[in-house]
C-alpha cells in the first residue's frame, strides 16, 4: 500500500505518467554517480587524477554497482545523504579509482548537480508535452476558427466571439511557456561543483577549469558563481512549472463551465461505458477535467515551497534545500499527469453546435446591445446612448421581450435608427470583430506545430 498517489498503484497513472516516475526512480542515484563520473573525467583531463582511475570511474558508474541496502543501513548509521553511496560504490571499484570518488567535491556539489540533472530530463518530457497541447489547441482553433459563440464576462453574456478565439488564446499560452523554458533554463539547467564553502580551494589553480569542463560533460551551463546558497534557479523552474499548470487548470475549469447542464456547448468526451456517477444514471459529468484540476493544484501548492527554499544561512545550509528532493519531484509528476489527461480531453472534446447556436440568441438580441449602442451613438453622443440602451435593456430582461421590440417602442432610437438597421445590427454572427483574424496571428505564429 502506498501513502501517496504518486506511487499508488490504483490512482499513479492519473496523478503522473509512467516517463516521468522514471526520471524520479532510482535515477536519482543514478544522476550521482554520473556526476562522479564527470568529475573523475574533468580531473584527469587536468592531470589532478590518473586517467585510467577516471575511465574505471566511468564504466562502474551504475546504479545497478549500488548496494541500496548498504545504503539504506549506511543512511540510518550516518544521517548522511551521500556517504553511504560513496561507500557502496568505492567497493565495486579498485582501491586505487575508489580514492579518487568525489575527489574535491562536496555533498552537495553531487546532489544538485544531480537533480539538476533529472530537471533536465523531466524539462524534456514536459517540453513534449507543452507541444502536444499547443498542437491540440491550434487544431481545434483553425477547426473552430468562424465558430460564433456567446462570449461571456463575469460569467454573464458579454458580446458575441468565435470557439477558435477562445482555444487559440489557450494556445498561445502554451506557445508563452516554451518561450520561457527557452529563455529561462540556462538559469537553473547549471552544473553545481564548487567544494566545501564554495570557493573550489579543494581543487586548487585547477578548479575552474575542472568545473568548467565537469558541467560541459553533463551538458549544463557552467555557473558564473557557487550556488550553494542561490536558490532561485529551482523557485524560477517551479514557477514556471506552475505557470503551466495555471494554463491547464483554467482550460479544464473552462471546460467543467462549458459543459454544465444549462449551457452544454463543450463536453470534454463521452463514450458509452464511462460513468458519472454511481447513484444517477444520467450524469455525465467533467471527471477527466475536474481530475485535471486537482492535479494542478498539487502542483502549484508544491511550488510554492521554491520561494522559502530561497532563504540560505551562511555558505551551505541543509535546512531547505533537501525539500527540493521532495517538492520538485512532485510538480514535475502531478504536472505530466494534468497534461496527459488534458491531451485526451481535447483530443476527445465534443462540440454541440446547436447549443453554441441557441445560447448566443437566448437573451434575445441584448448580446449585441454594444453594437446598437455605439450605432446611436453616431446620432446622440456615446453616453446618452448608454442610457437609452440601459434603459431598453433592463425593460427586455424584465419583461423577458426581445430587445429589437423594446428598441422599435421608443422613438429616441427610431428617429435616428431604422428597423431595417435595427434588425441587421442585432444579428450576432455579424459582431464578432477580428476573432477569426486575432486566431490567424495565433495560427500563423505557431504554424510550425501544426
Amino acid at each position: 500500500m502506498s501513502a501517496n498517489v504518486i506511487d499508488s498503484e490504483l490512482f499513479k497513472n492519473q496523478y503522473g505518467t509512467e516517463k516521468m516516475r522514471h526520471v524520479f526512480s532510482e535515477q536519482q542515484i543514478q544522476k550521482w554517480l554520473d556526476a562522479w563520473s564527470a568529475l573523475a573525467q574533468a580531473e584527469s583531463q587536468t592531470g589532478v587524477i590518473p586517467a585510467d582511475a577516471a575511465q574505471e570511474i566511468k564504466e562502474k558508474a551504475v546504479y545497478q554497482n549500488i548496494n541500496m541496502d548498504e545504503v539504506r543501513e549506511g543512511f540510518t548509521k550516518t544521517s548522511h545523504p551521500l556517504m553511504p553511496q560513496i561507500a557502496s560504490f568505492t567497493k565495486s571499484l579498485s582501491k586505487e579509482a575508489g580514492g579518487y570518488v568525489h575527489w574535491g567535491a562536496t555533498t552537495q556539489d553531487i546532489t544538485d548537480t544531480g537533480l539538476v540533472l533529472q530537471l533536465k530530463d523531466a524539462q524534456a518530457i514536459i517540453v513534449d508535452q507543452v507541444k502536444d497541447l499547443l498542437t491540440d489547441c491550434l487544431k481545434k482553433a483553425q477547426q473552430y476558427q468562424n465558430l460564433v459563440m456567446a462570449g461571456r464576462t463575469h460569467a454573464q453574456h458579454a458580446v458575441p466571439i468565435t470557439l477558435g478565439y477562445k482555444i487559440a488564446i489557450w494556445a498561445n499560452e502554451f506557445g508563452n511557456h516554451l518561450e520561457r523554458i527557452e529563455k529561462a533554463q540556462h538559469r537553473y539547467l547549471v552544473g553545481e561543483l564548487a567544494g566545501a564553502a564554495g570557493t573550489l580551494a579543494s581543487l586548487g589553480e585547477n578548479g575552474l577549469e575542472i568545473q568548467d569542463k565537469y558541467c560541459k560533460i553533463l551538458g549544463l551551463e557552467t555557473p558564473t558563481i557557487t550556488w550553494h546558497v542561490s536558490r532561485d534557479g529551482f523557485a524560477e523552474f517551479s514557477s514556471i512549472m506552475s505557470m503551466i499548470a495555471g494554463t491547464v487548470a483554467k482550460i479544464a475549469t473552462e471546460i467543467i463551465n462549458l459543459q454544465r447542464t444549462e449551457i452544454e456547448e463543450v463536453e470534454e468526451g463521452f463514450s458509452m461505458g464511462k460513468i458519472g456517477s454511481s447513484t444517477m444514471p444520467q450524469k455525465r459529468n467533467p471527471m477527466i477535467c475536474e481530475n485535471i484540476v486537482a492535479t494542478t493544484r498539487l502542483v502549484q501548492s508544491n511550488a510554492t515551497l521554491g520561494f522559502p527554499s530561497m532563504v540560505q544561512e551562511h555558505e551551505r545550509d541543509m535546512t531547505y534545500w533537501q525539500t527540493e528532493w521532495a517538492y520538485l519531484p512532485q510538480i514535475c509528476i502531478y504536472l505530466s499527469g494534468s497534461m496527459k489527461m488534458l491531451d485526451t480531453v481535447l483530443n476527445q472534446m465534443i462540440v454541440h453546435e446547436d447549443n453554441i447556436e441557441r445560447n448566443l440568441s437566448i437573451k434575445k438580441g441584448m448580446i449585441v446591445s454594444e453594437r446598437v449602442m455605439l450605432e446611436l451613438g453616431h446620432y446622440i453622443g456615446r453616453q446618452v446612448a448608454h442610457e437609452v440602451i440601459y434603459e431598453n435593456c433592463m425593460k427586455a430582461f424584465d419583461e423577458d421581450r426581445p430587445l429589437l421590440d423594446c428598441l422599435l417602442e421608443d422613438q429616441r432610437v427610431t428617429v435616428d435608427v431604422s428597423e431595417a438597421k435595427l434588425r441587421e445590427i442585432l444579428d450576432p454572427e455579424k459582431y464578432t470583430g477580428s476573432s477569426a483574424k486575432l486566431a490567424d496571428r495565433v495560427l500563423d505564429k505557431y504554424k510550425d506545430f501544426l
